[in-house]
């Protein structure tokens, strides 16, 4: 059957990108198909004649088929400012992000679509990423970065998901900050908070292993 979530975080730099890989890691574990897309990305370089992501690029290495780079992120901006900026003259259209998801969800049985910034981050002049999550109709899976001030963001995330009638499909814990004091207890607090399953913990590692994400990551509660 086929399937996919939408991975967002509680800001910027809350660690989707490791959530994904390591969900990607753990789904084919389990004898899925899966392919990884960024619908929008800000901040890209030029890579062979065109923008590309440094984010983007690791779904597309990690995925278990040969996807072309166009299909995973199609909107691709040089600047790393919030996309509603970056493509003023190029701005998201959520139609044909929707035709390029479909077209991923033939290919495989999992498609899991990483979002840019949070769960309010405009995407063009009208829409965010809450707006994608809905044309996309996937259940979501939220990266809460576990530093100070994680409690009170993951639970207004959550609401906000809710508020959009989408499934909370469950949430991993990212520790990004070295120094944060009582993550153990931040992480324990916000699961007894959130109405929706603990995913995995992956810790703070300086330079981590991206290969070997799927380790902190348990599907079964999916």
């Amino acid at each position: 059957m086929q399937q996919g979530y939408l991975i967002t975080g509680t800001d910027t730099n809350a660690g989707k990108t490791w959530a994904t890989l390591a969900l990607m890691q753990a789904f084919k574990r389990q004898g899925k198909t899966v392919v990884g897309m960024k619908p929008v990305a800000s901040g890209c370089r030029i890579e062979g004649g065109k923008l590309k992501n440094e984010d983007a690029l690791l779904l597309q290495a990690h995925a278990s088929i040969s996807v072309d780079y166009e299909l995973i992120n199609p909107y691709a901006y040089e600047r790393p400012i919030s996309p509603h900026l970056a493509g003023k003259d190029n701005p998201v259209d959520l139609a044909l992000l929707k035709s390029r998801f479909l077209q991923l969800q033939a290919l495989a049985d999992i498609v899991l679509v990483e979002g840019a910034g949070g769960w309010y981050a405009p995407i063009n002049a009208r829409e965010d990423i809450s707006d994608l999550a809905l044309a996309f109709g996937l259940p979501v899976i939220l990266a809460v970065a576990v530093k100070l001030g994680c409690i009170n963001h993951a639970k207004l995330t959550a609401q906000a998901i809710a508020s959009k009638g989408l499934r909370f499909a469950g949430w991993i814990a990212v520790c990004n900050d070295p120094d944060m004091v009582c993550a153990e207890d931040n992480v324990s607090t916000i699961q007894s908070a959130l109405d929706a399953p603990l995913l995995g913990v992956i810790p703070y590692q300086p330079s981590a292993d991206l290969n070997a994400l799927h380790r902190f990551i348990n599907l079964d509660a999916l």
